[in-house]
């Protein structure tokens, strides 16, 4: 479960997480396509951190760099679990 001081310890810029999953209602629902998509979690620059989402056939570092951000808090926590405080620190 992330924590604030899980990403506290983090350099900036640090994917801690990542994964695949599907582009619908059981998984990210980005566009609802039925794709499959790879995400990752990024820590920021000040103990922020997002979820990005792009093609599964981009590498990880591509889909931090131009994937789309996850906006949902469901799709978030159910990605990467954390406590309230560390997901208070998502960047919108």
């Amino acid at each position: 479960m992330l924590t604030v001081e899980m990403l506290k310890a983090m350099p900036r810029k640090t994917i801690f997480a990542s994964g695949e999953s599907v582009d619908g209602p059981m998984g990210i629902n980005l566009m609802n396509s039925g794709a499959m998509l790879r995400w990752v979690a990024v820590r920021g620059g000040y103990h922020d951190w997002a979820v990005y989402a792009g093609p599964v056939d981009c590498s990880i570092d591509e889909v931090k760099n131009n994937g789309d951000k996850v906006y949902d808090a469901r799709t978030i926590r159910n990605l990467v679990p954390c406590n309230q405080e560390a997901f208070k620190l998502y960047r919108q």
